[in-house]
Parts: C-alpha cells; sequence; structure tokens
C-alpha cells in the first residue's frame, strides 16, 4: 500500500467550504491508484474568518483529510517539521506545492530553494527511501504588476528543476511536476492565487501526471467533464 502526504501552503490546505486539490486528487487515487492511503499530521482547513486553521467544513468532508499544509507556511516552515511528520505518518510519497508564500513574504529564491534542499534532507533523515514529487511556484496575480517578484519566481523556478536533478538518488527519488499548460490565474483561481474548482483539478492532474509519466503510479488524470 502507498501513503501520500500532501504538503503545502494555504493553496493545499484550503479555506472553509472548498473541495481542495487534495479532494480531487483523492478522487483520482480511487480511480486508479490502488491500495492506498492519505497520511499527515493535520485535517483541517483554514477558517478565515477565526484567522486559524481550526475549520472541518469541507464542501465534501467525506474523505482522507490528512496533510501536512498551513496557511502561511512555505518551504522554511516545513523544512523543520517535516521528519517528525514523516517518522510519525508513514508516508512513502510527499506530493509538495511549496514556495510562493516563501518568495512572497520570507525569502529569496537562493534561500528558498536551500529551505528547500534542507527539507529533502530532513524527509529522508526519517524515511531514506522517502519519494518527493514537487510542483513548481505558480506566479500569482502579484507578479503581473511586480516584476522583481516574478523574476524571484523563475529564478526559484530553475534552482527548483537543479535541486530535483540533484537531489534525486534511486533510493529516494524526486521529481519535478510540470504545471499545466492552461492554467490560468484569471479562470482558475477565485483571488488571482488561490485555485476555484477548475484549479483544483488542474494541481491534481499536474500531480497525477507526474506520478502516471514518472513513476507509474495511476493512471491518467481525467478530466471532470469524464468522470
Amino acid at each position: 500500500m502507498l501513503r501520500f502526504m500532501f504538503v503545502g501552503d494555504s493553496q493545499t490546505i484550503g479555506s472553509a467550504g472548498e473541495h481542495t486539490w487534495r479532494h480531487r486528487f483523492w478522487q483520482h487515487l480511487r480511480r486508479c491508484a490502488g491500495p492506498y492511503a492519505v497520511v499527515g499530521p493535520r485535517e483541517t482547513l483554514y477558517d478565515k474568518s477565526a484567522d486559524a486553521p481550526t475549520s472541518l467544513a469541507y464542501a465534501d468532508p467525506d474523505f482522507p483529510r490528512r496533510h501536512l499544509a498551513g496557511w502561511g507556511e512555505g518551504w522554511l516552515h516545513m523544512a523543520p517539521v517535516v521528519a517528525d511528520a514523516v517518522r510519525a505518518c508513514g508516508p512513502d510519497v510527499l506530493l509538495v506545492n511549496l514556495g510562493l508564500i516563501d518568495l512572497g513574504f520570507y525569502t529569496n529564491a537562493e534561500q528558498t530553494a536551500a529551505n528547500m534542499r534542507r527539507f529533502v534532507a530532513e524527509a529522508r533523515s526519517a524515511n531514506p527511501a522517502v519519494r518527493i514529487a514537487a510542483l513548481p511556484v505558480i506566479p500569482n496575480i502579484r507578479a503581473e504588476s511586480d516584476a522583481p517578484f516574478a523574476a524571484e519566481v523563475a529564478h526559484f523556478n530553475t534552482l527548483l528543476a537543479k535541486a530535483v536533478a540533484d537531489l534525486s538518488v534511486p533510493g529516494s527519488p524526486l521529481l519535478l511536476a510540470s504545471v499545466p499548460e492552461s492554467y490560468d490565474i484569471h479562470h482558475d483561481t477565485y483571488d488571482g492565487t488561490h485555485p476555484n474548482a477548475s484549479g483544483e483539478h488542474k494541481l491534481a492532474s499536474a500531480f497525477a501526471q507526474a506520478l502516471h509519466q514518472g513513476w507509474g503510479i495511476g493512471g491518467p488524470y481525467r478530466s471532470p467533464a469524464a468522470v
């Protein structure tokens, strides 16, 4: 049985009333991945009214809600806690969507890449055979008007690709997912950053396609119209 753990920021934890892309990926797992489990030390959504991750009000609460994601958390925050989460929850595969919050508020591209490398080392300290699939940072609406920020995003994505190539080893492979070509922040998010329903499906698809093509896990992602 493969055990998956979602790791991410606000795009991954989601907020009250949402399905989240985690839910969409779980639907994909049910269709074609064989025996699996979703693990993680957290299960709540972010409650905007309370300004805290205290909600269980998922649009569909009947799915494995466990994760390691946090509103406002990035590689900087997850690197110190991932080893404990891996040790406690036993994931085989980490699906990671991090970086935007780092670059937006905490660290530059070089520092963010260093934290990504620390994250990998920490995860492996708890499970030397862990697999990690990571998604590049999708530029959000800020990047349209803030050229230095957009440049940092592009630079980090280059560094992320290099880190994935440098750090991947046969016993603990790393995989770089691809941002769907059709992803459009004006149509696939509700605020220029956070995914709406179509964006959730596209993020889930990015990981599903990477796992299928890179590691032979699951199958092609089926669009909502085909489900």
